[in-house]
């Protein structure tokens, strides 16, 4: 007795064409696909991108402040030498030398080669200001500040 195979009726309807591409296991032994909350993947995503950009902000922050700094110094290389160059000068100052400001008792500026400790008891002047190198930009190196002095001398 032969026995004539049983003819397989296939439902299209409930089928997939692209098996692979399913979000879910479409077979009982396949992996088992969980759906993701969405909330608190975008929620981690987020506060990682805010992490990630406050360093660099606060790195670039600390950039701007050393910027300002510097800004501020040179500005005040700026004002000094141009208070030095107003100033009274019997020579030509040259690069890399020091030399000391004073003020005089009249109130003008004055440029000398003589250090305070070097005038003795006879000292000419109303104040001794700063004590100044002249660098190669012809910018002034200012290692002793008026304000200094003026707490040295209290």
């Amino acid at each position: 007795m032969t026995e004539e195979p049983e003819e397989i009726h296939i439902d299209y309807d409930k089928i997939a064409q692209t098996p692979g591409l399913l979000p879910f296991a479409h077979t009982v032994g396949g992996a088992v696909i969980k759906p993701e909350d969405m909330g608190k993947v975008k929620g981690r995503a987020v506060t990682a991108m805010r992490q990630q950009t406050d360093m660099q902000m606060a790195q670039i922050y600390k950039q701007m402040e050393l910027l300002v700094e510097q800004a501020k110094r040179i500005k005040e290389r700026i004002d000094v030498s141009e208070r030095i160059y107003t100033a009274a000068v019997g020579f030509e100052p040259l690069i890399g030398q020091t030399y000391y400001m004073y003020q005089r008792k009249d109130g003008t500026d004055l440029l000398s080669l003589v250090a305070p400790q070097e005038w003795g008891r006879s000292f000419p002047f109303k104040k001794y200001m700063a004590k100044v190198t002249m660098l190669a930009d012809h910018t002034w190196d200012v290692t002793y500040h008026e304000e200094e002095a003026e707490e040295s001398d209290s």
